[in-house]
């Protein structure tokens, strides 16, 4: 075997207009494409489960909220079945995409997800999850996607095993560490993640879960 020395690997860049363009072209005025942007609706009318509306912003080491932040996140229907050929414990609902995609609002930095409360899910070794939808965000200064979790404070989070494994928990709770919401006012939450400078990530995103509107499939 001859080993070759010429080919060496490129050089990484950050995340830029690209992104935008290439994954949600009408946000981004580019008509033609798709009729609507890919992950921009996650539920309709035939939807099973409790509506939820959850919106955010994505601020950076200093404070400054991130104008060009791409998200997407993916979770469980109501029954806490994913949408997903590998899925084997039954039929998700079909009336529910269990992804969606959104960038933020030029001017605000602000994005927003309709979606449903997801159910609980198992871990590979049994144990159920509590409640929660996956986050994952690209924006300038990222190489590589961040990922984080959303759960629900009005959940028994106490047992879950991805939460459980968190140090520190007594001085650094584990609600706004891991990304959980936060009680605002009877009918919304923050949602906390940060970027930290350095690429040590802790995501801080000021979110927002809403059940203004909690509205079940008809039947």
């Amino acid at each position: 075997m001859t080993r070759i020395d010429r080919l060496h690997e490129s050089p990484s860049q950050t995340a830029g207009p690209y992104v935008h363009i290439g994954c949600v072209p009408n946000f981004c005025g580019i008509k033609g494409i798709y009729s609507e942007d890919l992950g921009a609706r996650m539920v309709n009318d035939q939807t099973d489960g409790q509506r939820i509306t959850i919106t955010g912003t994505i601020f950076d080491g200093t404070g400054t909220p991130l104008k060009d932040a791409l998200v997407e996140v993916w979770q469980a229907d109501a029954a806490g079945l994913y949408n997903s050929p590998s899925e084997t414990r039954g039929t998700a609902d079909r009336n529910f995409a269990g992804w969606g995609r959104a960038a933020g609002d030029y001017a605000t930095g602000e994005w927003r997800f309709d979606t449903v409360m997801p159910g609980a899910v198992p871990f590979p070794d049994g144990r159920m999850q509590s409640p929660h939808i996956t986050f994952w965000i690209a924006a300038r200064g990222v190489n590589l996607g961040l990922q984080t979790r959303m759960y629900f404070p009005d959940q028994d989070n106490s047992a879950d095993p991805v939460l459980s494994r968190i140090e520190h928990q007594s001085p650094v709770p584990a609600a706004p560490s891991v990304g959980s919401t936060q009680p605002r006012d009877t009918s919304s939450w923050y949602f906390s993640c940060m970027n930290a400078a350095n690429f040590e990530i802790m995501l801080r995103c000021a979110c927002k879960h809403s059940r203004a509107s909690q509205t079940q499939k008809p039947g």
